[in-house]
């Protein structure tokens, strides 16, 4: 794809494991030039994490693999002379640089934020850890399931008999990612107008519960403490997943027109006169009943059935997939969400490809997706001098007066 909106700015990306990969990977498929920077002999902790043992002894472990398509991979030793001599040249003539070390890690390393806008006044530095910059917590180490847990997240997954639950991806790490992602992007758009650096600095606990939205506002401004409802939806009923002949069907029939199309299409159209059911609240406080007497009604039609038929006359409906059924829906071949890139040569998994997933968005109609594989471990460290020789040569395309270059 040409001209993507983030083509001709250079990152780099000091990121291990999730969130910071996520983030950068997201920068990349919007343009950027990602330079992944780390340790010699060892890299990302997540090269060696996934489910197969040959991967992951390669240095390609499936969670790397899934979010570093198309970034280069350096080998630098920060705790090193050389080393720091080489990364203040590239942070001198980046234009952002993402890390998710604990607070604090890199000023010791002596790239603090003051040293960092002596070498380049324009540089978008974002920080991503648990707990922020500073704070009581600052110090404390954070993964995604510390997160979801101080989060209050997981006090509202599953039911009153199951909670805590934890959610069954990482979510605290994909939203700090996100987050941090979406702050770089405003943080250079804020740039051309002024020239100017900014200071990022990213808590996960905060994008958590700032993404948790309704469930804390309802404490916040409400005054009601959220608590776990399993598959259902809090704001409206018939909302959550139902049992059709073959199998579970999720319904969300929030408006008031949706649940009548519903009564009538599933059978029961006196349901919509029931002073039980009538109007939203009454629904909500006898949920259980509704709900019992919709299954009855449900289980005579598989779901796939009832997905169409639902689904044509206007009321969200769709069967509960796995995430190999998910893949495979056509809505994202469609729209080419997944993309197919070669294995590097001498891996496992050489003369094959993989698929790797893109951003969920259409630029102009066309998406966006990595143009090469996950780099190997140092696989462009003797393409540094070029890259050093060009970057010191090109000037941003979003600094303040280049913005149309």
């Amino acid at each position: 794809m040409h001209d993507r909106p983030l083509d001709g700015v250079r990152v780099l990306d000091l990121t291990n494991v999730l969130a910071g990969p996520y983030c950068t990977y997201h920068l990349m498929l919007l343009g950027a030039e990602v330079v992944k920077v780390e340790v010699p002999g060892r890299g990302d902790l997540a090269r060696h994490l996934g489910p197969d043992p040959q991967l992951n002894a390669a240095g390609l472990g499936t969670s790397f693999l899934a979010q570093n398509a198309g970034k280069k991979s350096i080998e630098l030793d920060l705790k090193a002379a050389d080393g720091r001599e080489v990364f203040t040249e590239l942070v001198t003539h980046a234009d952002v640089l993402v890390e998710n070390y604990r607070a604090g890690v890199l000023a010791r390393l002596g790239f603090g934020w003051d040293r960092l806008c002596e070498l380049n006044p324009a540089l978008i530095y974002c920080a991503i850890s648990g707990f922020g910059q500073h704070g009581p917590m600052s110090q404390a180490p954070a993964y995604d399931q510390i997160i979801q847990g101080l989060s209050g997240m997981m006090s509202v997954t599953g039911t009153p008999e199951t909670v805590p639950l934890r959610v069954g991806f990482p979510v605290a790490d994909t939203l700090g990612g996100l987050t941090a992602a979406m702050s770089i992007a405003a943080a250079l758009a804020g740039r051309r107008a002024d020239g100017r650096g900014r200071f990022l600095d990213v808590s996960m606990l905060e994008a958590a519960l700032s993404a948790m939205g309704w469930t804390v506002s309802n404490y916040l401004i409400g005054g009601v403490e959220p608590a776990p409802m399993g598959d259902q939806n809090a704001t409206a009923a018939p909302s959550g997943t139902f049992e059709a002949a073959d199998g579970p069907l999720n319904i969300a029939a929030n408006r008031q027109e949706q649940f009548e199309t519903l009564c009538h299409l599933v059978g029961r159209p006196e349901l919509t006169a029931d002073p039980r059911f009538a109007e939203r609240e009454a629904r909500k406080a006898h949920r259980d009943e509704l709900n019992d007497l919709l299954n009855e009604a449900l289980r005579e039609r598989p779901a796939l059935e009832w997905e169409q038929r639902l689904g044509t006359a206007g009321v969200p409906a769709a069967r509960i997939l796995t995430v190999p059924q998910a893949v495979a829906v056509d809505q994202l071949d469609d729209r080419g969400f997944l993309t197919a890139v070669p294995f590097p040569p001498g891996t496992p998994g050489e003369g094959g490809t993989m698929r790797v997933s893109g951003s969920g968005v259409l630029f102009d109609n066309v998406p966006l997706r990595p143009a090469t594989a996950p780099p190997m471990l140092g696989e462009h460290n003797d393409e540094l001098p070029e890259l050093l020789h060009r970057w010191r040569g090109e000037g941003s395309r979003l600094l303040a007066g280049e913005a149309g270059r």
